[in-house]
């Protein structure tokens, strides 16, 4: 609990500084539309490629691991997508707020995961987290764009256009440097690696900040079907399925602990920036991320207790 608590609060206060730097206009509109463009383009790049290329992928279960995230991901794409028809006819959810959905519901906070597996678990928690960076990431990445891609409200695009905004995309390019630089590359020089290490670390703080500023506090004290069905899915059910798809693959102990802390935490600050940038409804997805994180402190230490 302790460890989940260390994570999640500090989390929690920098949406909520975002937040008030935005209501007091401390930050103006035009300041907040460049910190969001360097975040997408630069800060969240350099985080993924970061932890990708130093992943240290030969040490744990990767396919066990990897395997059992993957499933689960897939599967709750899967079941987003077949009730789509249904949010939208009885619920009137449309393509952009369907977008917020999916990403609440798949999409997971590295940050969170890596600080309380490695207080947990130490070095070994931190190599399952990377296997877990390494099978999550690009997979959610090009998930994402796709949804957005399709459901967004953008003007149909031919197959060159829509391929285009895959490997245009910054979130899936540096998903690819990332890995590549992992399996193919020798260690790059320390200066070079400090930079991209120093670029990534600014995402963590700018992201947070972000989302905290997009926040309509009257919306979020009146949670709706959109804020429950996205919340129900990634704090409980995404760690249930990766819990049953690691023990079908034999992962136990720690190992399954680990699993379950990846698949239990909050969604990504990541998702309101790329809401914001490709036609999502980025309030909504302000919403489910904050409200996630404030259930996530009961919620995560509930499902390790009870998964693992």
């Amino acid at each position: 609990m302790s460890a989940v608590l260390a994570s999640l609060i500090p989390t929690f206060l920098i949406i909520a500084t975002g937040w008030l730097c935005r209501t007091t206009n401390f930050v103006n509109d035009q300041q907040w539309a460049g910190l969001e463009r360097a975040t997408y383009v630069i800060f969240f790049p350099a985080l993924i490629i970061d932890t990708l290329a130093r992943a240290d992928l030969g040490s744990v279960p990767v396919l066990g691991v990897g395997g059992a995230l993957v499933g689960s991901i897939l599967l709750m794409a899967g079941l987003m997508l077949l009730l789509r028809p249904v949010l939208a006819r009885y619920a009137a959810v449309d393509g952009p707020s369907f977008t917020s959905i999916f990403q609440g519901a798949t999409r997971w906070n590295t940050f969170v995961a890596l600080a309380v597996a490695g207080s947990l678990f130490g070095q070994r928690g931190i190599a399952l987290i990377a296997v877990a960076i390494a099978a999550m990431v690009p997979l959610l990445n090009l998930l994402a764009v796709y949804v957005f891609i399709r459901f967004a409200g953008r003007p149909r695009q031919s197959p060159w256009e829509i391929l285009r905004s895959f490997a245009t995309n910054p979130f899936i390019w540096s998903c690819a440097v990332g890995l590549a630089l992992n399996l193919l590359v020798p260690p790059l020089p320390k200066p070079v690696a400090s930079y991209i290490d120093l670029m990534g670390r600014a995402s963590l703080a700018a992201g947070l900040l972000i989302v905290g500023a997009g926040l309509d506090i009257r919306r979020l004290a009146r949670p709706g079907l959109p804020h429950a069905l996205s919340t129900a899915c990634k704090l409980a059910l995404m760690p249930v399925l990766a819990a049953t798809f690691a023990h079908q693959a034999g992962v136990g102990g720690d190992d399954l602990a680990v699993t379950i802390i990846a698949a239990s935490v909050p969604s990504a600050a990541a998702g309101y920036v790329l809401a914001r940038q490709m036609g999502g409804n980025a309030p909504l997805m302000a919403e489910i991320l904050t409200l996630q994180t404030l259930l996530a402190l009961a919620s995560m230490p509930l499902m390790i207790s009870l998964l693992g």
